[in-house]
């Protein structure tokens, strides 16, 4: 990649650490409840990964503009979607009415948590099943082609995803028809609990994408700087050269593949020192702050703002009501409204 990453203030950096930090406090604060027995949605906790798509937004929404909507930029992810769903809607009200099931949701408590989505904020689609979105992403920018907008598809996806058919159509069709498509991979070398060697026949991931005629790169995914900067260069080369991008970024998933514990008596992999900067992308991202001239005091201070709104956001669901039967069948069918592309 050639271009320079885009220079950023102190409060750019700060703002995009406060919205991991946020995704990061409310998956703990899942963790917290889940054992009431009140959150009857199974979670897929994405501890360990928050820069990755936390960076993305903050990149692109630099970019292309402040508000995703309007700058016609749509995000699609799997069902680890915790951090996507708050980095593009920054609603911790939907985002819990939705674990509790209540009609304040975002789903109007029918989504759970691996169905969020927010269209109203650029985020189009999560899904549960493995490499579904990418398909839906790639059609998202084959519609901007189309209609002659100036748009932008990014979806999300696990390493596991790699090796669905899926995939290889979806990087092959944005790369035949040059689609403004961003493939971001979160790669935890593992899917459920079986490791990339056991499951993937290439060699090289870079020179399977760029077979495709796919701009590539990777980096750190626990590092939020070099996520951002990376994801600024991607964006400025899939303009400059007219070529959907691949970005695959490396991370350790702390916690188990669904839930809220660890798994690590099972044996399948060695337990992280989460002491460890270098695993846990809140305390490198904190570490780089101090650079930049933020201190520990502001820290402290959005740590505190963030729990007092998660704690209200908690309450307000808790008390909300459920959806009533006959939301059953609502939602159900598509509205019978033609849709001209021409």
């Amino acid at each position: 990649m050639t271009s320079s990453p885009v220079a950023r203030s102190k409060t750019e950096w700060f703002a995009a650490y406060s919205k991991m930090l946020l995704a990061r406090m409310c998956e703990e604060k899942i963790r917290e409840e889940y054992f009431k027995d009140e959150m009857k949605t199974p979670v897929h906790l994405g501890i360990g990964g928050e820069a990755i798509a936390c960076g993305v937004h903050a990149s692109v929404s630099r970019a292309r503009g402040a508000h995703a909507v309007k700058s016609n930029t749509k995000y699609f992810g799997t069902y680890r979607n915790h951090s996507i769903f708050l980095a593009t809607s920054d609603d911790t009200d939907s985002f819990f009415g939705e674990m509790y099931g209540k009609v304040t949701g975002c789903g109007k408590g029918k989504a759970g948590s691996m169905h969020m989505a927010s269209p109203e904020h650029g985020l189009v689609a999560t899904s549960a099943v493995v490499g579904t979105t990418i398909p839906l992403a790639v059609g998202s920018a084959l519609g901007d082609a189309v209609l002659g907008r100036d748009g932008l598809s990014i979806v999300f996806f696990g390493d596991g995803a790699m090796e669905e058919g899926a995939f290889y159509e979806s990087v092959n069709y944005a790369a035949l028809e040059k689609l403004p498509v961003l493939f971001v991979c979160e790669d935890n070398d593992l899917a459920i609990h079986n490791f990339r060697r056991n499951r993937l026949g290439w060699k090289s991931t870079k020179d399977m994408v760029e077979g495709f005629r796919c701009l590539y790169d990777e980096g750190d995914g626990t590092d939020l700087k070099e996520v951002m900067e990376k994801t600024d260069r991607m964006i400025a080369e899939m303009k400059k050269q007219n070529m959907p991008g691949f970005l695959s970024f490396n991370y350790y998933r702390f916690l188990e593949h669904v839930g809220p514990l660890e798994d690590f008596k099972f044996g399948y992999r060695a337990k992280a020192d989460q002491a460890e900067a270098k695993f846990d992308p809140i305390a490198k991202a904190e570490a780089f702050l101090k650079t930049q001239g933020v201190t520990d005091a502001e820290i402290e201070a959005e740590k505190k703002k963030h729990r007092a709104r998660i704690d209200e956001s908690v309450k307000r669901a808790q008390d909300a009501p459920f959806p009533p039967p006959n939301e059953l069948y609502a939602d159900v069918w598509a509205e019978d409204t033609p849709v001209r592309y021409m």
